[in-house]
């Protein structure tokens, strides 16, 4: 499984309205760098940052744990609403 598809189940695991769920790759300048930008629901930011920007750093460490295994990039991760 890719970083995207990983990073978008995790989104929609905890999200109410799964349909406004929208994650993508980004390039970035920097070589062993990958951003992703996850776009939720104004309803929904409240849960996907959880209390304290817990529930957004425990999706950044699985992320990047999971691209430990594979690319060894370091994932940036983030999270807007529309």
């Amino acid at each position: 499984m890719d970083l995207v598809t990983l990073t978008e189940e995790i989104v929609k695991s905890l999200v109410v309205n799964t349909d406004a769920v929208s994650v993508k790759e980004f390039p970035t300048e920097e070589e062993n760098v990958m951003l992703i930008q996850v776009i939720v629901d104004s309803e929904d930011m409240g849960r996907v940052i959880g209390k304290g920007g817990k529930c957004a750093n425990a999706i950044r460490t699985l992320v990047q744990a999971s691209s430990s295994l594979k690319d060894n990039k370091y994932i940036k991760i983030d999270i807007d609403k529309f």
